[in-house]
């Protein structure tokens, strides 16, 4: 198990990789799955041997509010279907912790719970938001659970121009899930998980919820 990393570091190195997956240019991604409340493209990673995907698609709030659905806090567990429980293990200034939080069996369970320990950060990003994470070796595992890795991933979240009451909400993820699966049960899921995370989310963001 490692020590905690410094946090300053860390957040300045992952923010920079977040900003250069956002300038890939679109002939490098190839449409994995669509959706009228998103798209999904994806491209090999460079962080293993799986894929890392983007997401893409408007909701229909302000930024802030979005990302403080998506970021590690209260409301996360309460819309997201796939988290099963988030424990803030420690608490940084400059908007950095550290999370663990675990997920649902997928497809029929073929795909086993997952618990993740993530180190987090919020930061603004033009005229919005950034909210991003990176997996670390801490903390004991759980019985009954794999670790999964989060290779660096994240979420821009900016307002629409001349439309401000809507945001852009852009993700990049790269989850290494491990055991032993087969990568196309991987990739279907990841697809439909990003999918279905922006379904989720605008629904928790309705005002009459």
């Amino acid at each position: 198990m490692d020590l905690l990393p410094s946090s300053a570091p860390l957040a300045a190195k992952l923010r920079n990789t977040l900003i250069q997956y956002h300038s890939i240019g679109d002939s490098e991604w190839r449409v994995a799955k669509k959706t009228k409340d998103a798209t999904v493209w994806r491209k090999p990673s460079k962080e293993f041997s799986g894929y890392l995907y983007k997401a893409q698609g408007v909701v229909e709030d302000v930024t802030n509010r979005i990302v403080d659905h998506i970021r590690p806090g209260p409301y996360r567990l309460d819309w997201d279907s796939l988290m099963t429980t988030m424990d803030i293990m420690e608490t940084f200034e400059e908007n950095c912790c550290v999370v663990r939080y675990t997920t649902a069996g997928q497809l029929w369970n073929l795909i086993a719970p997952r618990e993740f320990v993530d180190f987090s950060y919020t930061t603004r990003y033009e005229d919005g938001l950034l909210t991003c994470g990176i997996s670390l070796d801490y903390g004991e595992v759980r019985p009954n659970f794999v670790r999964g890795f989060n290779h660096p991933c994240g979420w821009f979240c900016v307002p629409i121009k001349d439309y401000p009451s809507h945001s852009l909400l852009t993700g990049y993820i790269q989850t290494e899930l491990r055991g032993m699966l087969p990568q196309s049960a991987v990739d279907t899921a990841m697809s439909s998980t990003l999918a279905n995370f922006y379904s989720d989310l605008k629904k928790a963001l309705k005002p009459d919820k």
